[in-house]
């Protein structure tokens, strides 16, 4: 799908073959995985005092087996995004993003790159905590599509790795123009663009937050 807007000598000075694949944060990685296995023995455990000790309390006990549950596919994809979080597919002609369990692909001939920016909260977070070190924001936007993918130089492997997403995905962009087009979907007034969308659907306040909310279940049912 063409949209006219591209610009032949950009495209011949892309690479046209292989895949750069960029993998999420070790340390993110790490963190996950470690939270994730607490949390699986804490929800199976109560789980196990709900139902046998108890009196067998049928709903905390699903609850707590579900807890178990999402836990357990966060911590299966953590193995995933090790592998990339963000690939760029140059044999295809498209970016692959992976979301959750899912695979998102851009073509190059709809994609668009741009400079992302946390949320108000975020970003009071980053001064307190990341003084002399900001997170930058990357968005990663499909125009033609309702959603995009905004990926930060806390999520991938190095910053060295965020400057060469980064780099790839603007000679793209440049490239083929699709920002361009009549049928782009425009960015809001706020400057955030379109809905974001997040490289997991957990992260780890929410699952810490599983636990709290079982907890206040439990103190409830006594």
């Amino acid at each position: 799908m063409g949209t006219g807007f591209e610009n032949n000598g950009l495209i011949a000075k892309l690479p046209s073959e292989g895949v750069h694949c960029f993998p999420a944060n070790p340390a993110q990685i790490k963190n996950r995985r470690i939270i994730t296995v607490i949390l699986m023995i804490a929800f199976i455990a109560l789980a196990a005092v709900f139902y046998f000790v108890m009196n067998k309390l049928i709903v905390l006990s699903c609850v707590s087996v579900l807890g178990f549950v999402i836990s357990l596919l966060v911590f299966i994809q953590t193995f995933l995004i090790e592998k990339f979080r963000v690939a760029i597919d140059y044999n295809e002609k498209k970016l692959v993003l992976r979301y959750r369990y899912s695979l998102i692909d851009i073509p190059f001939d709809s994609f668009d790159a741009r400079d992302g920016e946390p949320d108000k909260a975020e970003e009071m977070l980053n001064n307190a905590v990341n003084k002399g070190s900001l997170t930058q924001y990357l968005v990663l936007d499909n125009v033609f599509d309702e959603a995009c993918y905004q990926t930060s130089t806390k999520d991938l492997a190095s910053k060295e790795d965020f400057e060469q997403l980064k780099k790839e995905s603007f000679a793209i962009a440049d490239a083929y123009g699709a920002r361009n087009s009549e049928g782009a979907i425009k960015p809001n007034t706020d400057g955030r663009g379109k809905k974001d969308i997040g490289p997991t659907d957990l992260n780890d306040d929410e699952l810490e937050s599983i636990v709290d909310e079982v907890t206040e279940e439990h103190n409830e049912g006594k």
